[in-house]
């Protein structure tokens, strides 16, 4: 199960994502191929010790800027790491690959290079992230903002296989996102998907709200992608006001610091529980193939994390379960949606 990872995006280029890498390779044993621009990737390798651990390298001579537009990636810089790194997937040479770059290119090069999922109109990207109890698969976080019903249907399936394989849910609660609770709530969208979930296999418990993303009511949250990346953006903003009070009340006067260093145990437990870092990124789902999208600025923990959970979803078999569940929602009479 080898791990192509594009060791040029992100925020920090080669420096943090081959240390990632590395870390990857040395503590779960994954196979990775860094692909970039040789030369740099060689002395990161050589700084973080990492010489021995069978690190494939695979020369590209274009990087994606974080500003890029994804067309201009997918027609200009046909050498790029995140290009090659799709392609290695795509070739079979590499089960799935990772990135931190810049996402609308992934998502763009992951969908036209590798191809989508039969049954799938488009993919989707999820968010994983902290509730009260486990984790919570939000999606879609960015992908697409303007979906049909039946696309976001498919989200459904694709987020109830992907909790179910990786998150190991056994039945996952399906919830969609909208005003309130009742049925006949929110705009024609969701009321037009609420009627498909409603006939589908899923377990499905119907409308759910903003705080049910966070207080462990359900597994999955559907969501168009316009409204889940607000929904996400918020969260994450709140997540640092949040720390940066915490942090100014316990600094206030001496009273305040005796307790915090009485309490650091709790407080990093507490770290843990909401670090991010812990899943890596955002898996892309739909594509023939797997992906994890990762934020530009992640630390090693994240992108040695992503490796794993990539490494994870592809010996899962997560595609082929999501084949199998949308094949299976089509034959009880569920709606396809129109090929783009």
């Amino acid at each position: 199960m080898k791990i192509a990872v594009d060791a040029m995006g992100g925020d920090f280029g080669p420096a943090v994502v081959v240390e990632g890498a590395a870390a990857a390779a040395r503590e779960f044993g994954a196979v990775v191929t860094l692909v970039g621009d040789k030369a740099a990737i060689e002395r990161e390798v050589a700084r973080v010790g990492a010489g021995t651990l069978g690190l494939e390298i695979r020369h590209a001579s274009q990087v994606v800027s974080m500003g890029e537009s994804p067309s201009q990636a997918l027609r200009r810089k046909r050498d790029s790491s995140l290009r090659i790194a799709a392609q290695l997937v795509k070739d079979g040479e590499a089960a799935a690959f990772v990135s931190a770059g810049n996402t609308g290119a992934a998502m763009a090069i992951g969908m036209f290079v590798i191809g989508v999922l039969p049954g799938v109109d488009r993919p989707a990207i999820a968010a994983v992230v902290p509730n009260l109890k486990r984790f919570t698969v939000l999606l879609d976080v960015g992908a697409n903002v303007d979906p049909k019903p039946a696309h976001l249907m498919q989200f459904a399936v694709m987020g109830h296989v992907y909790a179910r394989d990786i998150l190991g849910f056994d039945n996952p609660r399906v919830g969609l996102l909208s005003v309130g609770e009742e049925e006949g709530k929110g705009n024609e969208l969701t009321k037009e998907t609420y009627e498909q979930l409603k006939e589908s296999s899923l377990n499905f418990l119907g409308n759910v709200e903003g705080r049910d993303i966070y207080n462990g009511r359900c597994d999955v949250v559907v969501t168009d992608g316009f409204t889940g990346n607000v929904a996400l953006k918020i969260s994450e903003s709140l997540a640092e006001m949040f720390g940066a009070m915490i942090r100014e009340e316990l600094n206030r006067d001496t009273r305040s610091k005796v307790g915090a260093a009485l309490a650091v145990p709790a407080f990093q437990r507490f770290k843990r529980r909401i670090d991010y870092t812990e899943m890596g990124g955002a898996p892309l789902l739909g594509i023939d193939g797997a992906a994890i999208i990762c934020h530009g600025a992640s630390p090693v923990k994240a992108i040695k994390n992503a490796v794993r959970v990539a490494r994870d979803w592809a010996k899962a078999g997560v595609n082929e379960h999501i084949k199998a569940a949308l094949e299976a929602e089509v034959a009880r009479g569920g709606k396809e949606g129109d090929r783009e």
